[in-house]
């Protein structure tokens, strides 16, 4: 039997991919480019929602196929080849960031909390880290296997949550800036040596102003990893399929905008430099 859902559950899937970045892209983008991450940060998040148009014109045309055939037929069957091996480097590479990244809060906070009432013992960071990155890969695996029904409704679970989260923080961050007062990150770019690679000492980035922004914007672009999940829900959306792939994009910039994009912001504005790029 065929089951198709409504675009709330469409945004909630793809928003279980995009928004696992949000907890470590800041740290990646101000080890590459210094304090004004959160401005790019920002600018791919705007970015991401005119890719987003682009991928709700192509759900809307029929062409068999997946990734492999559509771009076989326009350019050919060696970036065919490049464009499917990117996906799956994007897929086999940021699921276990994202798991790691996320067990290491985890870890980290119960730790803080058996500290807290005076245990003797503390969960090891790394190997915490990777068994909590495997459980939530086997959750998963077995939730699609299940179906996209069954999958959908614990995304929206999960982004319920998230929600509740988001809007804890965003209170909670506010209040803290509104009561000691904070300065906007600065314009100004501060590449690190790894960040302008074989540019380095050429200068290039600071006469062609257009090319420092441009690599900057480039080091930032994984904020906007997991847009190509709305393509893979397109055909278990509900009818009428157009009009609900627009409300999901709606859906999915406004929620990445108040978390990647906001959340970037306040750990620049609130925490030290020395704390926030040690620590974080």
């Amino acid at each position: 039997m065929l089951v198709f859902i409504s675009f709330w559950r469409a945004a909630a899937i793809v928003l279980c991919d995009m928004a696992s970045t949000v907890y470590y892209i800041g740290g990646i983008v101000e080890q590459a480019i210094g304090k004004a991450a959160p401005w790019y940060i920002g600018a791919v998040m705007l970015f991401a929602y005119a890719v987003r148009g682009v991928y709700i014109e192509s759900c809307a045309m029929f062409v068999r196929g997946g990734v492999y055939r559509v771009v076989k037929e326009a350019m050919g069957g060696t970036l065919a080849k490049l464009s499917v091996s990117a996906l799956m480097f994007d897929y086999v590479l940021t699921g276990p960031i994202s798991g790691v990244s996320a067990g290491q809060y985890i870890v980290g906070l119960t730790n803080e909390l058996l500290d807290l009432i005076h245990l003797p013992v503390a969960i090891p960071t790394a190997a915490g880290s990777a068994a909590i990155a495997i459980a939530i890969t086997l959750y998963f695996w077995r939730q699609n296997i299940l179906g996209i029904e069954e999958s959908s409704d614990k995304a929206m679970k999960i982004m319920g949550v998230t929600t509740v989260m988001v809007v804890v923080m965003v209170t909670w961050c506010g209040l803290t800036l509104w009561m000691r007062g904070a300065t906007l990150p600065p314009f100004e770019l501060h590449f690190s040596d790894e960040a302008l690679g074989w540019l380095g000492g050429t200068g290039w980035e600071k006469k062609i102003g257009a090319l420092g922004i441009l690599i900057a914007f480039g080091h930032s672009i994984l904020a906007m990893s997991g847009e190509e999940s709305l393509a893979q829900v397109n055909r278990e959306i509900a009818h009428p399929k157009v009009p609900n792939l627009i409300k999901a994009g709606l859906v999915i910039f406004l929620f990445t905008m108040l978390t990647t994009g906001l959340v970037s912001f306040f750990a620049v504005m609130i925490i030290p430099d020395d704390v926030r790029m040690s620590t974080y």
